[in-house]
């Protein structure tokens, strides 16, 4: 779904009005930081974050996306293919300002690995900016029984062309959380986001569930100088 992805991201109304404008005002000033673009998807943040100055690598699992990123940024940024949930061997240590991993950490069982990936190769004081499913909207989505636990979850995507079966991990608050507070963060900032006004002249019904419970969850949280 790649292809259609590209295609639809700049204005789909829960990636365009919801997740990016909330996630990029956790960000601030990027203006000549380097930001790792970590689970980039077809290039869309990197494309908003280098016209504000920022220097930007990014990787994703998918080389498709990697290929549409490449496109979409007339290959001037240096994208590659990579697992999320694997150490990042080719960023070296303390060399990034801002980490950035939006809408993608929920398809990881789990984040120890990412997280102290994520730790290493920030300078001291750096941020990590992250954007989830918010675990009570999953828990009442997926019917869950057992909230306390990872769970494999399963949805089919009907948006993006041809239905597709997608796999992730609905997990606790407390999950979301700990990760981060037990491998060298402290949180800075909890956003539970609200839609924009765009949103709502695309799709005025989740516009409405959007101001009445949230879909998302972003986080901001910034590098110690050592770990607990």
């Amino acid at each position: 779904m790649a292809e259609k992805y590209n295609e639809l991201i700049d204005h789909k109304p829960h990636n365009a009005y919801y997740d990016r404008p909330n996630t990029l005002e956790l960000l601030s000033d990027v203006d000549g930081k380097i930001i790792l673009d970590a689970a980039c998807g077809p290039g869309k943040y990197a494309e908003i974050l280098v016209s504000k100055g920022a220097l930007v690598k990014g990787f994703d699992i998918s080389p498709k996306m990697v290929e549409l990123a490449n496109r979409r940024n007339n290959n001037q940024i240096e994208f590659f293919v990579h697992d999320l949930s694997t150490p990042f061997e080719m960023i070296e240590d303390n060399s990034c300002d801002i980490v950035l991993c939006a809408l993608a950490l929920h398809y990881i069982e789990d984040w120890t690995v990412t997280i102290k990936e994520f730790y290493r190769v920030l300078r001291d004081k750096g941020i990590v900016v992250i954007s989830i499913e918010h675990p009570f909207y999953e828990f009442n989505f997926f019917k869950s029984k057992k909230y306390f636990e990872v769970e494999n979850v399963r949805c089919t995507w009907k948006g993006f062309g041809r239905p597709i079966e997608v796999n992730s991990f609905r997990r606790p608050l407390n999950k979301c959380i700990t990760p981060l507070t037990d491998n060298g963060f402290y949180i800075d900032k909890l956003v539970e986001p609200k839609p924009t006004i765009e949103f709502e002249r695309l799709d005025p019904r989740h516009y409405k569930e959007l101001n009445e419970f949230p879909a998302f969850m972003c986080i901001r949280a910034v590098k110690r100088n050592t770990i607990a």
